[in-house]
C-alpha cells in the first residue's frame, strides 16, 4: 500500500511516556527523518505528531508522538487528555522510558495497557549513556514484556525495536474481518448502487465504496456500479442475478423495492459494521431503538470531521427517521472525530458511523465502553434499515445476525 493509505487501515503505534523520555528523538532516528521538534526542554511535544510510512513486510503503520502523560498545570490536563484519546486508538503502544527513570508512573501505564489488551513494547531510550539494570530488565521479562534497548544518538537498537514492531502487532491487524468479498465469491458478481448527491466528494467515490470494489477484486470477484435509478435496467441486462447487492444506506427502501426477492441485500454501512466493530453488538443496539420513548436522549458519533451538509445523513436523515418511529421528541448530541463521551449514562442508545475513517481498535473500544456503561450502540446502516422496516432484509447476508433479530420478535409474539 502507498502513503496515502487511509489512515484507518493502517496500524496504529503511538509512543508513550513521561516529558523527556526520548520519544521523540526516538521516532525521528526510527524514521529517519526530522517528524519531531526535539529539544532538553521537558514537555517540547505538545500536539500528538503524525507519521504515516510503509513498516515491511507489515505495510502501512501510522506512528504518533505524544505530549509526555506526566504533564501538569492547566495546559499539560489538556495535553495529557489529547494523549489519551490516542491511546484509545492505537493499535500497539510503545512505552518509552529512561533506564533510571522506571516508576510507579510506567507500571500504572503498563497496567492500562493490559486492561486494554493493548499489546505493547518497553524501550528503553538513551542508553548510549546508561543502560536499566539486569533485575529490571529480568522483571520485565518475566512478566513477558517485550523490551529493547536504544539510543537515537548511535542508532542502537533501531532494528530490534523494527523486529520487536512486526513480531508485537496483533493478529487481528494481519488477519483483519473481511469486508465483503466473502459474501460473493470469485466469478461472481455484486451490484453496487452508489447515489452522487452533495455528500459524495467531487471526482471521487467514499471511502467504503472504494474499499468495496477494492476487497472484490482482491477476492477475483465482479462489481457492477450503478446509480440509485439505473438498478432496475442493469438487473434486466444481466443474464443471471447478482449474488448480492450493496446499497448505501440512504437508498435502502428504493434499492430493496427494486432488488428481487431471491437476493441477498445490505449497505455499505453494515458491511462496515461487520468489518471496523461487533455486527452482533450493534444489531442487538438497532433492536433497541424498539424501546425508545419521546424524550430519549441520543448520541450520534461520526469518525470523520466533515462539514455538514443540507439534509446531513447524521444531524437531519436519521434523527427525522428515528422520531417518525418512534412517534415523539428525541433529543440528539453529536460528535465529531477522535471527540467521545466519558460518561455516556445520559443517553439511551449511540448510533455510530460506519467507521470508515476510524481503525477497528478504536470503534471496539468505544463500543466496549456502550457495554460498560449499559448503552446500546448500533449504527448508521442498522439504524435506518429498522426504522425503515427493512432490517431482517438488510440482514439476509448475515445468517447470525439476522438469527438474532428473528429471535427477538419469535419472543415478542411469544410474550
Amino acid at each position: 500500500m502507498k502513503l496515502n493509505t487511509p489512515r484507518g487501515l493502517r496500524l496504529c503505534i503511538a509512543l508513550l511516556g513521561r516529558r523527556n523520555a526520548g520519544k521523540s528523538s526516538l521516532l525521528n532516528a526510527f524514521v529517519r527523518q526530522q517528524v519531531s521538534i526535539v529539544s532538553p526542554v521537558a514537555g517540547t511535544t505538545t500536539d500528538p505528531v503524525e507519521k504515516p510510512m510503509e513498516l515491511l513486510p507489515l505495510g502501512p503503520v501510522l506512528f504518533i508522538d505524544t505530549a509526555g502523560l506526566d504533564d501538569t498545570g492547566l495546559l499539560g490536563d489538556l495535553r495529557t487528555k489529547k494523549t489519551r484519546q490516542i491511546i484509545e486508538r492505537s493499535d500497539l503502544a510503545v512505552l518509552v522510558a529512561e533506564a533510571d527513570a522506571w516508576g510507579e508512573f510506567e507500571e500504572h501505564l503498563i497496567e492500562d495497557f493490559h486492561a486494554r489488551r493493548l499489546p505493547m513494547i518497553v524501550v528503553f531510550s538513551k542508553c548510549d549513556t546508561m543502560e536499566p539494570s539486569p533485575e529490571g530488565l529480568a522483571r520485565l521479562a518475566a512478566r513477558n514484556i517485550r523490551v529493547v534497548l536504544t539510543s537515537a544518538a548511535s542508532g542502537r537498537g533501531l532494528a530490534e525495536l523494527r523486529q520487536a514492531l512486526l513480531e508485537t502487532a496483533p493478529a487481528d491487524f494481519l488477519n483483519s474481518p473481511p469486508l465483503v468479498g466473502d459474501l460473493v465469491g470469485p466469478g461472481e458478481l455484486a451490484v453496487f448502487v452508489v447515489p452522487i448527491d452533495k455528500e459524495a466528494p467531487k471526482g471521487r467515490l467514499i471511502l467504503p465504496q472504494v474499499q468495496a470494489i477494492r476487497d472484490l477484486l482482491d477476492t477475483d470477484a465482479c462489481c457492477l456500479v450503478v446509480k440509485e435509478h439505473q438498478l432496475p435496467g442493469a438487473l434486466a441486462r444481466l443474464a443471471r442475478l447478482p449474488k448480492l447487492v450493496v446499497t448505501d444506506s440512504q437508498a435502502f427502501l428504493k434499492v430493496a423495492a427494486e432488488t428481487p426477492r431471491e437476493v441477498p441485500m445490505t449497505s455499505f454501512s453494515i458491511l462496515m459494521a461487520r468489518q471496523k466493530g461487533d455486527l452482533m453488538t450493534q444489531v442487538q443496539g438497532a433492536l433497541a431503538i424498539e424501546e425508545l420513548r419521546s424524550g430519549d436522549r441520543i448520541l450520534v458519533a461520526e469518525s470523520c470531521s466533515h462539514h455538514p451538509i443540507e439534509d446531513d445523513i447524521g444531524r437531519i436523515k436519521i434523527p427525522r427517521w428515528l422520531t417518525q418511529y418512534v412517534g415523539g421528541t428525541l433529543h440528539f448530541d453529536h460528535v465529531q472525530g477522535h471527540d467521545f463521551p466519558a460518561d455516556l449514562n445520559a443517553y439511551r442508545l449511540v448510533i455510530h458511523c460506519g467507521a470508515c475513517m476510524g481503525n477497528r481498535r478504536e470503534m471496539l473500544g468505544r463500543i466496549l465502553r456502550c457495554q460498560q456503561s449499559g448503552v446500546p450502540i448500533t449504527n448508521y446502516g442498522l439504524a435506518i434499515a429498522l426504522s425503515l422496516g427493512i432490517l431482517d432484509r438488510a440482514l439476509e447476508p448475515f445468517p447470525a445476525a439476522l438469527g438474532v433479530v428473528q429471535a427477538r420478535r419469535q419472543k415478542a409474539r411469544a410474550a
